[in-house]
C-alpha cells in the first residue's frame, strides 16, 4: 500500500513529531510530583538525555513511545508500507536505548523504562506503585 501523502506533506507531518514534553512525559511527570517525587528533566550530560532524572535517588526515566522504541503492544505495530527502512530505524532506536542503559549503570545510574501505553488512566494506581518501588529500592535496572 502506498503512502496516502506526498514525500513534502509527510516530511511536514514528521516534522512535527515530539522529542521533549510528550503527552506521556508531561502525565508521567505529574504523577511523580503528586506523589513528591523532585526530578530534573533532559540532561544532556548523561548518556541517551534521559527524560527525567532524579538525583537524590541516583535514578533516571525513559519515556519511551512504544512505536517508535519497538514495543510489543498495540501501539506498537510497525506499518506496512516501506517495512525495510522502519524495521531498520526502530532496530537502532532499540540498539542505542540498550547501549545507553548499559552507560547509564557503569556510571551508577538506576534506570527506568515507562512505556507510553503503561501510561494511562485505568494503570495509574499500578504505574504509581511500580515507580515507587523501583525508586525507593536498592535495586539496579527495571
Amino acid at each position: 500500500m502506498a503512502d496516502v501523502f506526498d514525500p513534502a506533506k509527510r516530511s511536514q507531518i514528521m516534522s512535527r513529531v515530539k522529542v521533549k514534553n510528550t503527552a506521556p512525559e508531561v502525565k508521567l511527570r505529574s504523577i511523580l510530583h503528586r506523589n513528591g517525587f523532585r526530578f530534573r528533566l533532559n540532561r544532556k550530560d548523561l548518556p541517551g538525555k534521559p527524560d527525567i532524572v532524579l538525583p537524590k535517588y541516583k535514578a533516571v526515566i525513559f519515556v519511551h513511545g512504544c512505536f517508535w522504541h519497538g514495543h510489543d503492544c498495540k501501539r506498537g505495530h510497525r506499518p506496512q508500507t516501506n517495512v525495510e527502512f522502519w524495521n531498520e530505524k526502530i532496530g537502532k532506536n532499540i540498539k542505542r536505548d540498550e547501549i545507553d542503559v548499559i552507560k547509564l549503570n557503569e556510571l551508577g545510574w538506576r534506570v527506568l523504562i515507562v512505556w507510553e501505553c503503561e501510561i494511562k488512566k485505568q494503570n495509574e494506581d499500578a504505574l504509581v506503585l511500580r515507580l515507587k518501588n523501583f525508586l525507593l529500592s536498592e535495586t539496579s535496572s527495571e
